[in-house]
């Protein structure tokens, strides 16, 4: 009895070492969502003050293959990622709407004059309720969105070359033929 004793402090460090040991292979960037496969959420988005381009509403979305980008002013990464989004909006293969998370019209304004705006349609969600409705935790985020209005994809974090020619815009091709 006294060597089992012995060896249990043993064994609970090799459950614990295994524990964490099998959560290090993981890719931070593939963090699931519960809306894959889903219908994206009912939302309707005004426009920022004072930008050109009309708010987002669930209505604009559905019945064609787009990205919807959400991002805020405030947000590193999303100056990193944005040179790509205006280079994808110049491309033209796919449409790309935005999402203005938690921030200021006046910032968000201020940011898409200073990089550009790659996005056809910007919605303020200016308190975040919107967000949560998507299950953003942090900006940037990009979802892929079929025709069918579901969410098909979510890339958590700035987006990469890599990331748009592997994964996002074959998986764009794929829906647009479906």
């Amino acid at each position: 009895m006294k060597r089992l004793l012995f060896l249990l402090p043993l064994l609970v460090f090799g459950a614990v070492a295994a524990h964490f040991a099998t959560g290090l292979g993981r890719n931070p960037q593939e963090i699931p969502s519960a809306l894959i496969d889903r219908p994206m959420p009912e939302f309707a988005l005004p426009k920022v003050d004072g930008l050109d381009r009309p708010g987002l509403a669930r209505t604009d979305v559905a019945g064609s293959v787009v990205l919807v980008n959400v991002f805020a002013s405030w947000c590193a990464p999303c100056r990193v990622e944005h040179p790509l989004l205006m280079r994808l909006a110049e491309d033209g293969r796919v449409p790309l709407h935005g999402i203005s998370y938690k921030d200021k019209a006046a910032d968000t304004k201020g940011f898409l004059a200073e990089l550009g705006n790659p996005f056809r349609r910007v919605g303020w969600d200016g308190d975040g309720r919107v967000g949560l409705d998507w299950g953003v935790y942090g900006v940037p985020e990009t979802y892929v969105i079929g025709k069918d209005g579901r969410v098909r994809y979510r890339h958590v974090g700035p987006l990469t070359r890599q990331a748009l020619e592997k994964t996002l815009l074959p998986l764009v091709a794929k829906l647009e033929g479906e």
